[in-house]
Formats: structure tokens, sequence, C-alpha cells
């Protein structure tokens, strides 16, 4: 396999990834938000949205474990320059010994705790939820110490921002992706209560995950441009620097007209039409946000602007 083909395919693992750590959140948040609509009651019409979300997050985790094991199985075919089907040979090596490798163990290793608290259907309770919350913190700390961030140092401050931006946009990619998976199961009209009530929530949530992508996405855009602009026309990895700028203003003009817009209609009317109207606008969104995660996928894999000069 040529080297360009196993970029390829880093990246393509890395944005699965990515999209999978976000819907296992996505789906942690809203199990637990369900279990206060007593979903696991036997006559809750939330029931539904209660076993899809639980659906949802132990998916998810799992594809996030195996796409973090493969990740690690190319890295070591990159770094042993062997084979994907030799690298098995060095791959303990390249796990225990190089910085990447150590960074993707540590992150299979959360996801194996999100795995963990979301392997079985019944109710997220508050110890499972610790259990999912310390594996996502582990999980982005060891995603957070494969990027570019790594190049200042290990327990760097670019280091400490790119964990709260990989944080950050999981629950806010995860709140939408998975809820445009698990909302339909909440609209009927017997449901639209908790319904409402649910999507209040991730919209709450949702603003405050936004504010900190934008505040650490700001200080990674200045430190990978290296304070010049012309970074952004003049290297591939501006350009995809562009690119996920456009995913993520398109995601937040569909998420504000959702929070400001659609969401208020439906609180005034709980009517089919509106629900429909929210769920629909969030489905766009999630397509917006796996877009968002391709573009990180490629950032994370392209020569920072600042390095184009040499």
């Amino acid at each position: 396999m040529t080297g360009g083909s196993l970029s390829f395919l880093q990246m393509m693992f890395a944005a699965l990834s990515d999209v999978a750590f976000a819907c296992a959140l996505g789906g942690v948040l809203l199990g637990a938000w369900l279990h206060r609509e007593r979903a696991a009651a036997a006559v809750s019409p939330a029931q539904r949205g209660g076993r899809r979300a639980a659906r949802v997050g132990i998916a998810a985790a799992l594809a996030f474990v195996l796409c973090g094991f493969v990740s690690l199985w190319l890295e070591s075919a990159a770094m042993s320059g062997t084979s994907i089907a030799d690298a098995g040979s060095s791959l303990w090596l390249v796990a225990s010994a190089t910085h990447a490798g150590i960074g993707w163990a540590v992150s299979v290793a959360g996801g194996v705790l999100l795995a963990l608290a979301t392997a079985t259907s019944r109710p997220l309770g508050a110890a499972r939820v610790a259990v999912a919350v310390l594996g996502a913190l582990i999980a982005a700390s060891g995603k957070a110490a494969i990027g570019h961030a790594a190049d200042a140092g290990a327990f760097s401050i670019a280091e400490g921002v790119q964990w709260l931006h990989l944080l950050a946009t999981g629950v806010w990619g995860g709140v939408v992706i998975a809820g445009a998976v698990v909302l339909p199961a909440l609209d009927a009209s017997t449901a639209r209560a908790a319904l409402l009530r649910v999507v209040a929530r991730m919209s709450s949530i949702a603003t405050v995950a936004v504010a900190v992508v934008i505040a650490t996405g700001l200080f990674n855009a200045w430190r990978g441009t290296g304070g010049s602009a012309e970074a952004l026309t003049q290297s591939g990895w501006g350009h995809a620097l562009i690119v996920k700028l456009v995913f993520v203003a398109a995601a937040l003009a569909l998420g504000a007209l959702n929070r400001w817009s659609a969401l208020p209609r439906l609180q005034r009317t709980a009517s089919t039409t509106d629900a429909h109207t929210v769920i629909n606008l969030m489905r766009v969104e999630a397509v917006l946000m796996v877009g968002v995660f391709v573009a990180a996928s490629v950032l994370s894999h392209s020569l920072p602007g600042f390095a184009m000069g040499g």
C-alpha cells in the first residue's frame, strides 16, 4: 500500500473515531435525560427514545474503540514502514514507546470505559454516568496528544486547549447527531412533553459547548496560522480550516434557527408539524457536523499553516 493510501485510511478512521466519540457522548447525555423522563417504565411514552439512546450510546462507544485500535494499527504501519498486514509485530512498541502510540492507547482505554458505561440497556444511573464522563475525559486527553497540539509538548497549554476543544465539539456534535437518531422515537403526541424537555436540554448544553468550541477554536486557528492570514490561503491546512469553518458556520446557523425560531414555536403549539420541523432541522445540522469532523481529521493530518515557510 502506498503512503498516500495509508494516509487516507488514517484520516478516514480518525474522522470515524471523532464521529463515534461524539455519538457516544450524545447517547449518554440523551440516555441520562430520558432516564429523568422515566423512559424505563413499562408504560412511559419516552420508552422508545430511551431504548434508542442506549443503542446509539453502546454502538458508538464500541465503534470508537474499534476505530481507535485500527488507527493505532495504521500508525504502527506508518512508523515501522511495514505493510498494514505486518504492522502487528510493532504494535506494542509503537503503543508503549512513541508519543502518538501512547495517545492512541490512552484514547482506546477511555473508549473502553465509555463502552462499559453504556454496555446495558438499563437506565443510566449516576455511577454509570460518572464512568462515562471519566472515559470521555481520558479519551479526549489521548486524542489531544495525537494532533498538532502535541508539538508544544506533553501537558502543554496547547494540549489542554485541544482537550477542551475535543470535548466541547464532541458534546455539541454528539447531541445533534445522536439527537437526530433518537428524537424521532419521541415523535408521538403522547411523548410530546418529553420531546420538548429533552430538546430544551439539548439546546442549552449545545449553547455552552458552542461557546467553548469557538473560544478554543480561535486559539487553535491562531496557533496553526502562526498569526499570519496568508497561511489560510497558501496552504492545504488553511484550505481545510476554511472548509471546516464553513461547516461550523452553517451548523451554527441551523442551530440558531432551531433554538430561536422552531423550538419556541413548538413550545407554543406542541403540534406534530412543528415537532417535525425541529427534528428535520436537527437532521440537516447532524450532516453538517459530520462534515466538521471530516474537515477536522484532514486538518490534523495536514502540515500546519505556520510551517509553510519552513
